[in-house]
């Protein structure tokens, strides 16, 4: 392919890049989708009031933040969780559910903000509660040096400004968890799912952290030095550390803050002091800072052995809760940021289209390094990597060492023009010829930094899933005349991306291709670790529980809450739960059933048997989930279970193996007393939910239970697993991880056919009389048929025979044989049964081969007059019922006469 010769730009941006206050008129070079996004150009937006009023109307070359906004107030989700004194943007998407408040922010308006971002989008990471400092509290926020120490110091935020010189840098906080929801697709990990903008810039103003520490006089040994915020967790406060010669390093840039963009810290951000630590992960920059110590070990803090760690890849969740030496194992311990890139625009679903007289597309996106480590290259390919095109980089933060000596910005000094380390992120962009993006399949993105560490390939997963930083690949889709983009991911709960895509439709993620096989070589399959069931209900528990109930426990002294249908009493873990109280209080009353499953571990899973208090009853779990109270429930319960409009939630009970393959799954209904609702020969759907994207998976089956049958709810299911060459079924595998104690949904009846008995049926509500059944079934397809000759064979007043042909390939595939050869023993003036087989072991003494031409015609013959008294069932594997069908009308059958299930 053609190789763009374009430069990288690695010491000054060229001239219309420059970020300048008064501000450049707009550039006009964009083919965004939106007329407002702002192309790499990145030109200055008006600056926030207090900057108007304090700053010299002098001629500025570096960046300074946009306004921000006036008017966010305290969300109304907030308002019943101890942040109800925090004002946010509602634009933030939230990650860990209402709390503890976990945002990033979309990742166009974050790019689109430019270098500096606002507080109100730049990310948040927070573990429990905001500490709430009142304004009038500020000055007198309290402090402490100690440890390893000559002279322990106490002082006052008033103090820290009034005694100590204040500088300004720029620094690029980044979660470790950023990208964690690329992780989390191929394989959950112990964290929640961040998308690619979990990452922000902002001008931070406080004190070098090393002027700190000389005053305190640091004793000989000491190597470390920690630090503890003032938010109340279960394990203790907040803490983790940094290493001694990295504090006392100028070039490093660590400080103590008080500022951000000029503003006091906000509440989320550390109000009214926190550490910022550049170049590292933004866990190592502990807001709402009480006590700097200084040891000469690392922190024992728990939140610094427990989090912010990856461990060796091997290790899974659940091997991990039984490894406290991995834990403490100092070399797992993440503290430089590694290299990393994103693609911002093209956006997700952008579409861009092929006709008019644009010829390039600006293709753009951000990178960072780790360490002080400066970008050096970033690489794009439209070829999967055989060949790759140099991008432009612009490095808006070169800009702040060209400021005059001295120079001031937001009461500090600007102290930037000696410093060789990079603090912040930077830009690429590269113009595309659209011809280009037409042919390609995807783009990918890779960064390197000066020391050559360039952005791998393959994704390393680990059990926390931080650090994640394979190529950014955004898949390039033809539609039409435009061109549709579409990134890897979305944050939280948020569905969309071609990593979930992929996975759904069979790929294997981790084969280094993104899950597509690469033509002329073998895709060796990975064998997956089967899911753990995990069983969230106590076993001898047999209370029900009404809504009024449940609602009288909606407070802070009993909370009480529903997941999957059981109601679980959180008092007992207000104090241990990791995200603080707030979390299980907020969730009092209500049905926390999705943020839950999707957020937490097997091992929180696994913990809820311990707080497992009850079952909602049916008409409760209707109404909670409908938004209603117990006013609004009917106290008669219904008779049958099946609805036609409307999901109704059974309880899986118990799972039979029947064979390597097969098993029963046994749901128990609403009550003791009601029966399924399902008509002889028709099905039910069953709904389950996806544990990544939240996206419904529907299938419809038919129960192999008597219709008569009470409280109970059989369902034989054919699990289809992974095998070499072949992705399984979705849903049967889905079923088969579920755990005893989940629910799953069902709706119907469905279905055309209804035996009514006697040889009487209906098929689309017309009534028709047959003598015979010719049943041809193989597979799972034998549960519709099973439902039908079990009415005809027990009823020995009904005058209906039957010829069943089921084929398998072997004999352990003939699902209910035990059941309908004793049926059929019973009846043999009434049914013939044959099985045949594909493959049969040596000993198979049935037919062999598959259902063909030669078989039907000499077991049923050609279409005769039979005035329709004659009916065909078949139900089996797609190719199956095609090939019977081609068959049959081969043989003179009219599609009257044939009905497929």
């Amino acid at each position: 392919m053609e190789i763009l010769n374009l430069p990288i730009e690695s010491q000054q941006p060229p001239a219309e890049n420059l970020l300048r206050y008064p501000p450049s008129p707009p550039a006009t070079q964009s083919s965004s989708r939106r007329d407002s996004s702002v192309s790499c150009d990145f030109e200055l937006q008006k600056l926030p009031h207090n900057v108007h009023e304090s700053e010299p109307e002098s001629f500025r070359t570096y960046p300074l933040p946009p306004r921000s906004r006036p008017d966010n107030n305290v969300l109304a989700e907030d308002l019943k969780t101890p942040d109800h004194h925090v004002a946010r943007d509602p634009r933030l998407i939230r990650l860990t559910g209402t709390h503890p408040f976990n945002v990033e922010a979309p990742l166009s308006e974050l790019f689109d903000e430019g270098f500096i971002t606002t507080k109100d989008l730049h990310y948040v990471r927070n573990h429990g509660a905001v500490p709430l400092v009142e304004d009038s509290e500020t000055m007198d926020w309290e402090f402490t040096i100690e440890g390893m120490i000559e002279t322990p110091i106490r002082m006052t935020l008033a103090q820290l400004i009034n005694e100590y010189e204040q500088v300004t840098y720029p620094v690029t906080l980044v979660c470790a968890g950023n990208r964690r929801k690329e992780q989390n697709i191929v394989r959950k990990t112990k964290g929640f799912s961040w998308g690619a903008a979990g990452l922000s810039t902002a001008l931070w103003t406080g004190v070098v952290i090393g002027d700190l520490i000389k005053a305190a006089g640091p004793k000989r040994g000491a190597k470390y030095v920690c630090f503890e915020g003032a938010d109340k967790l279960p394990n203790g406060y907040y803490g983790t550390c940094v290493k001694m010669n990295w504090a006392m390093d100028p070039n490093r840039g660590i400080m103590v803050a008080h500022r951000m963009n000029g503003e006091p810290l906000p509440p989320d951000h550390g109000k009214p002091l926190r550490v910022i630590v550049p170049g590292q992960i933004g866990g190592r920059s502990v807001k709402w800072l009480k006590r700097i110590i200084v040891t000469a070990a690392p922190s024992d803090n728990w939140y610094h052995i427990y989090d912010n760690r990856v461990l060796p890849t091997m290790i899974t969740p659940e091997m991990s809760a039984n490894m406290p030496d991995a834990w403490k194992d100092e070399r797992y311990a993440i503290y430089d940021l590694n290299t990393n890139s994103a693609t911002c625009y093209p956006a997700h679903d952008e579409r861009l289209a092929l006709a008019g007289n644009i010829q390039t597309y600006r293709v753009r996106g951000y990178a960072y390094a780790g360490g002080g480590k400066r970008v050096t290259r970033v690489e794009v390919t439209l070829d999967k990597g055989k060949s790759w095109i140099l991008a432009n980089i612009s490095y808006p933060e070169d800009e702040y060492r060209l400021a005059p000596e001295g120079e001031e910005l937001f009461g500090g000094r600007l102290d930037m023009s000696w410093r060789e380390a990079c603090f912040c992120w930077c830009f690429w962009y590269l113009d595309i010829p659209l011809s280009q993006l037409q042919a390609a399949d995807d783009i990918l993105v890779r960064a390197m930094d000066e020391s050559m560490m360039v952005q791998p390939r393959d994704m390393y997963w680990s059990v926390l899933g931080m650090m994640n930083n394979p190529w950014f690949r955004v898949v390039i889709h033809k539609e039409g005349h435009s061109l549709r983009f579409e990134h890897p991911a979305q944050p939280a709960l948020i569905p969309g991306g071609w990593m979930e895509r992929v996975k759904k439709n069979g790929g294997n993620l981790s084969n280094g291709y993104w899950g597509e096989k690469v033509s002329g070589e073998e895709e060796i399959p990975v064998e997956e670790e089967q899911a753990k069931e995990i069983c969230m209900v106590g076993k001898d528990v047999t209370r029900i529980i009404t809504i009024d109930e449940l609602k009288s426990h909606d407070n802070e002294n009993e909370p009480w809450f529903v997941v999957n249908g059981q109601v679980y009493d959180g008092t007992k873990f207000l104090e241990g739960h990791p995200g603080g109280a707030a979390s299980i209080i907020g969730a009092a009353g209500q049905d926390a059933s999705e943020e839950f499953l999707a957020i937490h571990s097997e091992n929180a899973k696994a913990m809820l048997v311990d707080y497992h208090i009850g079952s909602l009853d049916e008409s409760s779990r209707t109404a909670l989930a409908d938004g209603g109270s117990a006013a609004g429930i009917s106290p008669a319960p219904r008779a049958t279970f099946l609805q036609s409009k409307a999901w109704t939630k059974a309880i899986l009970s118990a799972k039979k193996k029947i064979s390597d393959d097969t098993k029963i799954f046994t749901f128990d209904l609403e009550h003791a007393n009601q029966t399924s609702g399902l008509p002889i020969g028709q099905h039910l759907m069953m709904r389950l939910r996806d544990p990544v994207t939240r996206e419904a998976i529907i299938r419809s089956y038919t129960p192999i239970s008597e219709v008569t049958e009470k409280g109970k709810l059989h369902v034989l299911i054919k699990i289809y697993y992974d095998i070499p060459g072949r992705k399984g079924g979705k849903m049967t595998q889905a079923l088969d991880s579920i755990p005893i104690g989940h629910f799953v949904d069902f709706k119907g009846p469905v279905g055309k056919f209804e035996y009514l008995g006697r040889g009487l049926c209906s098929i689309q509500g017309q009534r028709r009389t047959v003598k015979r059944f010719v049943m041809i079934c193989g597979g799972s397809g034998i549960t519709p048929i099973f439902q039908v000759l079990r009415a005809v064979l027990t009823d020995r007043e009904d005058p209906t025979t039957c010829l069943v042909i089921d084929g398998n390939r072997v004999e352990q595939d003939i699902l209910c044989k035990a059941d309908i050869d004793g049926m059929v023993a019973d009846n043999k003036s009434k049914c013939r049964l044959l099985y045949t087989l594909s493959r049969p072991e040596p000993s198979w003494a049935g037919l062999k081969g598959r259902i063909n031409k030669e078989l039907l015609e000499k077991e049923i013959g050609t279409c005769r007059s039979t005035n329709g008294e004659d009916l065909v069932l078949v139900c089996g594997p797609e190719p199956l019922e095609e090939s019977v069908h081609s068959i049959l009308k081969e043989l003179c059958w009219k599609d009257e006469n044939i009905l497929f299930f």
